[in-house]
């Protein structure tokens, strides 16, 4: 699958994290207006994603988001090619200015995985982390293989934290 991508480091409620999703989010614009003169129907924006790592797998697990490594991702129609991927980074830069020097386009495939759906506030993700990671895996003889990834079923802004749904995958061997 191909992907709209910035990467950066740091909490989630950070400054830098918030401007990386207002620029994924206008980059995409472009690409949902092709989409619909396409299929002659309204595009469904997809969910924004992200991958997380740090330097200390400790760190994830144990929530210490200052030292977190993050690529936030939004997924792209198959037919995106180069020149419509351009066409939204200029428009994102008409409205918000320089661009940011890792916002790409990129093609990521996972493999073997394992998953869970949260529902709740993203305060007791670090529970489910621990669980995987220390629980769960091990148990079950499987390794991480690449980066923790979360998918973000629901907008934060328009659903109550006790109601948001968080996709957890971890690609695995």
């Amino acid at each position: 699958m191909q992907f709209a991508v910035i990467d950066g480091d740091g909490t989630p409620e950070g400054e830098v994290y918030a401007k990386a999703i207002k620029w994924l989010f206008t980059t995409i614009y472009p690409i949902k207006q092709d989409a619909k003169k396409r299929m002659g129907k309204r595009f469904a924006e997809p969910p924004l994603e992200c991958l997380w790592w740090a330097d200390d797998m400790s760190d994830l697990i144990l929530g210490n988001k200052d030292k977190l490594k993050w690529r936030l991702m939004i997924v792209l129609p198959h037919w995106t090619d180069d020149a419509l991927f351009a066409q939204g980074v200029e428009t994102a830069v008409g409205r918000l200015g320089e661009k940011p020097t890792t916002l790409r386009r990129e093609i990521m495939t996972e493999g073997r995985s394992v998953q869970i759906l949260h529902k709740g506030p993203y305060e007791e993700l670090e529970e489910i982390n621990t669980k995987l990671y220390r629980d769960f895996l091990p148990e079950h003889d499987l390794k991480p293989n690449g980066f923790h990834h979360q998918i973000y079923l629901d907008d934060p802004t328009r659903t109550a934290s006790r109601k948001r749904k968080t996709l957890i995958r971890q690609p695995v061997v």
